[in-house]
């Protein structure tokens, strides 16, 4: 009862002082308009002080009232009540929420205002002249500010929290903060003064009652996850400081347990059990094993390990981190014959410490392992078999045995046999009883040092291709003297013919094929036949070289261009093998410092062909005759076309004659005499006679020949083109002259020439140098070169 009187004196006041307005008078001597007035009779101006003003109204928010409510009352000194004052009102809400008597400056609001939207509103107001308009005083601007009342309600920016906390939390933990907004003034009243509270949370939670923070409030054995995880905890907001009549905004805060590490895991059982098979390949799993954890996320996490048992050795565990469960699996080979079970003492824990430490961090159980027996392939006594053997040795000569063995109880005998993808020529075999491996074909160590083979293994009575065992045998084929030493390569060996006696010019060496334990030792000696007469000696160097050496001064290249010499190479193994070799020393022309400058060839067998190439030139040889005759049979199977397919075609026909002649060697188809004494031919008297005789299609016009008075005949330049134009056309256009060549007559001239002679000698112009240039004939083709050449050559001697 004492708040709400307190309240309505305050009201009281409040609108006491709204409604008040402070005056200041002032002597105006003159408003504007009388300023203009007296400025246009000369008198001196001046300056007007402020008539009136006034101090801020105040304006309770939310009026409800029907009418327009008064807050105040605006005056000017300059207002003498006669009615020539007029107030006008302007700014923000001017003429809507706010107007003013514009004859007694009354203010009045139209309509209810809301704090919350706008706190306060800046006009302006103006005494003026009511008949001329004329401002009498400034414009002044004055505020109006709207008083708060609660009108609004505490609110939360979210209907709904979450936040979290770790389980076992101590007592007053701070877990989050949640703030409320007042829309109402804070700074008047206590319309915005917040209190929080919870109303829904207890006895887990508890909020301040000023800050809003949320706080735990029970100890850590009573927060516990796996008991309870997920709190739902409501928090109210009230105003007036929580008087009662203020208003409330409330809000919901899920709060969930976090997990810690405060449980171990624990094995389902005390005692598992397994079996598999001995073939188990290692790595392969046998068994899952499964603890429990009442912790979750990383906290279950567990590791798994073997901690005693007699197959710590033989088994592992690991743990699968999808499902945490640990997974068994075979560390070593398994062998049913040897041990038929396994005991394992597992352990789990977690990888992350415990909060509490007084409690257990580990788990144990017990694992049985049964190993079921398998057939198993036989098991040789080794891994690999390394063997020696001769390359002399005889057929059927053993190199070794190898021995394999059932594993399994039974122990079925074993069936030995050779892989023959590994001795493809079958060169070895093996007993199938007693694993004995034998000799078959000849070894030949410079043809391969060593033989690698591999022996299967099989149960005699289990013929199961995946029931049999390999093993490789390595056999090492040992080094016989059986190949005799020959010189090294091919000496290119000379001689000058100035040598002196004694005078080295050759050093050689040997190889051997064979590879004799204490290296190789060769041995150097002449031929008995080198002996006789020998030109040249030979010195054993002892370190398996020897050095050529001449015997007598001076060669003569002229009387002997090369010397044979042959060499007996011997080595020193057992038994001793050896070889002869020839060399052929060149006598060679040298200059004074022994340099080489002429030498007679090699023999024909040195240079010659080797048998390679002869093979090669054979084949080629072969192809080529198979192409010949492949041809041969194409061409004759090819139909022959007729030269006239049909009466209608009247395509031009070539006719192919293969014949040729005999060129200029033939004397029969011409007199040759006739180019020699062309003046003994008669006019158009001679026929060819390599042609059939018939009407010339193109009858050669009368040719007459006339000599120069005085001077013996001679042939004339113009006469002999004439008759030469008149031969080409003759024998190209007569289609019955023969295809071959023949040699026809050019140098005749003619008879009765109407040109009278041209010749050279005859020509009133030779002596001023002017001849025929006659070598346009042999651009004529090879028929005309030979005559072209004649007179060329004449021309050649007359000029000489």
């Amino acid at each position: 009862m004492r708040t709400y009187l307190v309240l309505w004196l305050w009201a009281l006041a409040s609108l006491s002082v709204d409604a008040t307005v402070f005056f200041h008078s002032s002597a105006v001597i003159a408003g504007r308009e009388m300023d203009r007035h007296k400025s246009k009779h000369e008198v001196p101006l001046r300056r007007a002080k402020r008539g009136w003003m006034w101090n801020q109204f105040f304006l309770q928010e939310e009026y409800m009232g029907s009418d327009s409510l008064y807050i105040g009352k605006l005056h000017s000194d300059m207002d003498k009540d006669d009615g020539n004052v007029r107030y006008v009102l302007s700014g923000e809400g001017a003429g809507t929420v706010f107007v003013i008597n514009e004859n007694t400056g009354d203010l009045h609001v139209t309509r209810s205002l809301d704090r919350e939207s706008k706190a306060s509103y800046m006009l302006k107001a103006q005494a003026v002249n009511r008949h001329t308009g004329y401002p009498l005083e400034p414009e002044t601007e004055f505020i109006v500010k709207v008083h708060d009342i609660n009108d609004n309600e505490p609110k939360f920016p979210k209907e709904v929290y979450t936040a979290t906390v770790p389980e076992r939390s101590n007592a007053g933990t701070s877990v989050t903060q949640v703030i409320a907004e007042d829309a109402d003034d804070d700074m008047f009243g206590m319309a915005a003064k917040l209190v929080y509270s919870i109303s829904q949370g207890h006895p887990y939670f508890s909020v301040d009652q000023s800050t809003g923070i949320i706080r735990t409030v029970l100890g850590p054995s009573d927060m516990d996850r796996e008991t309870r995880e997920h709190y739902q905890v409501v928090i109210e907001a009230k105003d007036m400081g929580g008087a009662r009549g203020g208003l409330t905004g409330s809000t919901i805060v899920n709060i969930t347990l976090t997990d810690v590490n405060d449980n171990p895991p624990q094995f389902i059982r005390g005692t598992y059990s397994f079996s598999t098979l001995e073939s188990t390949k290692i790595g392969t799993p046998i068994g899952r094993i499964r603890a429990v954890d009442a912790d979750i996320g990383v906290n279950a996490e567990m590791d798994y390990s073997i901690i005693g048992g007699d197959g710590q050795d033989m088994f592992d565990i690991t743990t699968d981190r999808v499902t945490q469960e640990g997974m068994l699996t075979v560390k070593k080979p398994l062998d049913f014959e040897k041990k038929k079970s396994y005991d394992l003492k597992i352990q789990v824990q977690n990888p992350r410490p415990m909060v509490d430490l007084r409690l257990p961090a580990v788990s144990t159980a017990t694992v049985h392992i049964s190993v079921e027996d398998v057939d198993e392939p036989p098991v040789f006594g080794r891994f690999t078999y390394i063997m020696e053997m001769k390359e002399n040795a005889a057929m059927g000569s053993a190199a070794g045995s190898v021995s394999a063995m059932d594993p399994d109880i039974q122990h079925s005998p074993v069936r030995y046999s050779i892989d023959r993808h590994t001795d493809p020529d079958q060169i070895f075999n093996v007993h199938p009883g007693n694993g004995s491996i034998y000799l078959q074909k000849p070894l030949d160590r410079e043809e391969s040092a060593w033989h690698n083979i591999s022996v299967v293994a099989t149960e005699f009575k289990n013929r199961d291709k995946e029931q049999k065992s390999h093993v490789p045998v390595f056999i090492r084929v040992l080094d016989v003297n059986d190949n005799a030493p020959t010189l090294a390569s091919f000496y290119e060996t000379f001689v000058c013919e100035n040598a002196k006696s004694g005078q080295k010019i050759q050093t050689i060496t040997a190889v051997d094929a064979d590879d004799p334990g204490s290296g190789h030792r060769f041995f150097f000696t002449l031929a008995p036949e080198s002996l006789v007469r020998p030109n040249f000696t030979l010195k054993d160097n002892q370190d398996n070289t020897a050095s050529i050496f001449t015997r007598r001064t001076g060669y003569r290249r002229l009387q002997q261009n090369s010397f044979q010499l042959t060499v007996i190479i011997s080595d020193g193994d057992y038994p001793m093998q050896s070889s002869t070799g020839t060399l052929t020393v060149r006598v060679c022309t040298c200059d004074r410092e022994g340099n080489m400058e002429m030498c007679a060839e090699a023999l024909s067998g040195a240079t010659g062909l080797s048998t390679g190439a002869l093979v090669a030139i054979l084949l080629c040889v072969i192809i080529l005759l198979l192409i010949v005759v492949l041809f041969a049979a194409l061409k004759r199977q090819k139909k022959k076309e007729p030269l006239i397919i049909s009466k209608e075609d009247v395509r031009d026909n070539v006719v192919s004659y293969n014949d040729e002649g005999g060129g200029e060697e033939d004397t029969q188809a011409f007199d040759i005499g006739a180019l020699r004494h062309p003046e003994v031919m008669e006019e158009g008297s001679k026929q060819r006679r390599d042609i059939m005789p018939s009407e010339s299609l193109y009858p050669p016009p009368p040719l007459r020949r006339t000599a120069a008075a005085g001077l013996p005949s001679s042939r004339d330049n113009t006469d002999v083109r004439d008759f030469i134009n008149q031969r080409v056309l003759e024998n190209d256009c007569n289609p019955t002259a023969p295809p071959y060549d023949s040699l026809a007559t050019y140098a005749y001239e003619g008879n009765s020439s109407v040109a009278e002679s041209l010749s050279s000698l005859g020509s009133a112009s030779s002596e001023e140098g002017c001849e025929q240039d006659y070598n346009y004939l042999s651009e004529w083709g090879p028929r005309f070169r030979k005559l072209a050449d004649m007179y060329g050559g004449e021309d050649s001697d007359r000029d000489s």
